[in-house]
């Protein structure tokens, strides 16, 4: 068999990620069709299937999921050398921090501006993602740090360091009468007939059972709590995105959520190093 190529991986990652031809095609910049038979080429060449498909949409094979941790760690090392390549050249390029939007946005202020106060601290880009990117930007190398939340980001193969742990919230329709109680517990949440909860995709992509919107969308999930149309629990620190209609109310049993900066194992950085402690030293003088 030929060697893979660096396009081929790329096409199949953003085919498995997104679980929709259509999406992923759009992602890529390029016409659905030919996207299509590239896959197909692919699982051809490889001589296993990747993805099973049906008319209720894509799903990962095991074979799939093997790949889509084997393709983001070769596409990761790839951008990492043209990142560290290019940083060699260029010292004033900035490290790139990626966070989901929305979420523990106190802390990540209070790190850029521990940071921008440090003599000779390096700069940093921040990439704002959507609910659970933050791995494959990370393993791509489109990104040199990551904030995540244990257990619900994929944290497998980073390096890690705990920074904040905190309960969660429900947020809800401001005109619910769950929004009028002081707390909550998640046997009041999980069984509300005109309030399901939303549904947010799993590690592998796909979705768990249940009456609730499928969302991916900080936006599309927002709009939908306003509308009362759904209810989520989430870290109390992400509540910093909420509208005014919505309330957020302490959920007493749910579990504790971790926010660590995590980055490759394999990272030679001492920018990285040292944005790492920095992080350290400012949860401990909190």
């Amino acid at each position: 068999m030929d060697d893979l190529e660096t396009r081929e991986l790329r096409y199949f990652v953003a085919v498995a990620e997104e679980l929709h031809f259509g999406r992923a095609a759009e992602r890529l910049g390029i016409a659905q069709p030919p996207l299509s038979r590239a896959i197909s080429r692919l699982e051809r060449r490889i001589g296993v299937q990747l993805l099973a498909r049906d008319r209720r949409g894509v799903a990962l094979t095991g074979a799939g999921r093997v790949l889509l941790v084997e393709a983001g760690t070769a596409l990761g090392a790839i951008a990492t050398a043209v990142r560290r390549t290019q940083r060699a050249g260029s010292p004033q390029l900035p490290l790139v921090l990626v966070t989901k939007a929305g979420a523990s946005h106190e802390l990540l202020q209070r790190l850029l501006d521990a940071l921008a106060s440090e003599p000779g601290s390096p700069p940093v880009e921040v990439l704002l993602c959507e609910v659970g990117e933050q791995a494959g930007l990370l393993r791509r190398g489109r990104a040199d740090l990551a904030l995540m939340h244990s257990p619900y980001d994929d944290l497998a193969g980073f390096d890690t360091e705990e920074l904040v742990v905190e309960g969660q919230v429900a947020i809800l329709p401001a005109g619910h009468p769950l929004a009028s109680r002081d707390q909550l517990t998640l046997a009041d949440v999980s069984d509300v007939p005109d309030l399901p909860i939303a549904r947010w995709p799993r590690l592998d992509g796909s979705y768990p059972e249940g009456p609730g919107p499928e969302v991916h969308t900080q936006s599309k999930l927002a709009q939908l709590v306003a509308l009362g149309k759904t209810l989520l629990v989430i870290p109390a620190s992400s509540r910093a995105w909420q509208w005014p209609e919505h309330v957020a109310v302490p959920v007493v049993d749910a579990p504790d959520v971790t926010t660590v900066i995590a980055w490759q194992p394999d990272s030679t950085s001492q920018e990285v190093a040292s944005i790492v402690r920095s992080s350290v030293r400012l949860l401990d003088r909190a």
